[in-house]
């Protein structure tokens, strides 16, 4: 036993990478890009159908019921095949959800719904096993019939029945079609290219922004929740290209309560390495009062207070000279910090305003430093990875 303890031991030292295949490993970014392409269920069986009937008995049988038992057990064994591959396939195709990214992982969830990526997935399985199961019954009787009539209705049963089976458990296929569908739509992000992400209550001018500072056209319009997922564009300044990404809007209300919408953003916030562009609006257009934004936004803060981070208040040619009060705001509040921010937002915020253009230029400008500390933080992150992999 000690023997075989150290023979083993010494095949784990030399033999290092057999190691790696048992434990599977985590993917980077961009699995949903390498999602196979999925046939809809309708063609895979029509094709299966195709090439099934096609095959010939063995050649040289001159026994007429030999013959027909021959060909029927073939053609409902190639059927069972023909329908097995393919499931098989996209079933070892689509990722674990296990190894996914952590934002990935976010993404299929809130997308999708907890569990129904799974489900799927079981239900594929499902339908090949039974699949399986029926075209191997259904060629063994076929095998075993007695005359060339019995084993011509054998066959026709045979397929009869997977062809039953198809149609009725085939919309697993079709799930998983507009699963892969939604999945590659997803934005692609590069862990490597600077992410600057903007973030804010809904309607506050985030897309605005996203439209003045990259190549992203998101759908602008004035009511919640126009951001109705995550938009990627892309910032080309001092000829170095960033990302940015624009996010659904954040309201008042702790996480229980929050709709998929703004678990996508916080998913951002969380598993992605983005700095942060945090957008107010004090002109009272957004429809949330600064009272209910100043608590989003200190919540925010500190939530994510390792981002690299920079306040931007939009619609300043909206602002009055006094703070927009709403109905529900106490008046007579005496935080002198949320007073302040009623009328100027946080400490050092920037004054923008797209439509008549005033602060834009500061703004990129700010924005590009923003970004360089964030691709000097991420070399620096990058770097102490690699050190830790030669000291280990």
């Amino acid at each position: 036993m000690k023997l075989l303890k150290e023979a083993m031991y010494q095949i784990h030292r030399t033999n290092p990478e057999k190691k790696e295949k048992l434990t599977p490993k985590v993917e980077n970014i961009g699995a949903f890009q390498k999602l196979p392409m999925v046939m809809p269920s309708i063609d895979i069986l029509q094709s299966a159908l195709r090439k099934a009937k096609r095959i010939a008995p063995t050649k040289g049988i001159a026994n007429a019921a030999k013959r027909e038992r021959n060909k029927g057990a073939k053609q409902l064994d190639a059927l069972m095949k023909e329908l097995a591959v393919p499931l098989r396939t996209y079933k070892e195709n689509f990722p674990n959800k296990k190894y996914l990214h952590p934002y990935e992982r976010s993404l299929i969830e809130l997308t999708l719904g907890d569990g129904n990526y799974e489900e799927a997935l079981g239900k594929l399985e499902a339908l090949r096993k039974k699949v399986n199961s029926v075209g191997k019954e259904h060629a063994s009787l076929c095998a075993k019939s007695l005359s060339k009539r019995e084993a011509e209705e054998r066959l026709n049963e045979g397929l009869k029945r997977i062809e039953e089976i198809f149609y009725q458990d085939g919309k697993a296929v079709d799930q998983l079609l507009n699963i892969a569908k939604t999945l590659r739509a997803m934005p692609v992000v590069d862990l490597e290219t600077p992410t600057l992400c903007l973030v804010g209550a809904p309607n506050v001018g985030k897309s605005s922004l996203v439209r003045v500072l990259s190549t992203g056209k998101p759908e602008i319009c004035n009511y919640p929740f126009t951001t109705r997922g995550i938009l990627m564009g892309h910032i080309n300044l001092s000829y170095q290209n960033f990302q940015v990404t624009d996010t659904p809007g954040i309201l008042r209300r702790c996480d229980e309560d929050r709709n998929n919408l703004e678990k996508l953003t916080l998913a951002v916030l969380t598993h992605l390495p983005t700095a942060v562009l945090y957008v107010h609006d004090l002109s009272g257009e957004c429809g949330m009062s600064p009272s209910d934004q100043f608590v989003i936004y200190k919540e925010m803060r500190e939530r994510y207070s390792s981002h690299i981070w920079l306040d931007v208040v939009s619609k300043c040619d909206l602002l009055q000279a006094y703070p927009v009060i709403f109905a529900t705001d106490d008046c007579n509040v005496d935080n002198f910090e949320l007073v302040r921010y009623r009328k100027m937002g946080p400490d050092g915020a920037l004054n923008v305003s797209v439509k008549n253009e005033i602060g834009l230029h500061e703004l990129k400008k700010k924005v590009y430093e923003l970004l360089a500390s964030q691709s000097e933080r991420i070399k620096n992150q990058k770097n102490k990875e690699a050190e830790l992999e030669v000291s280990s």
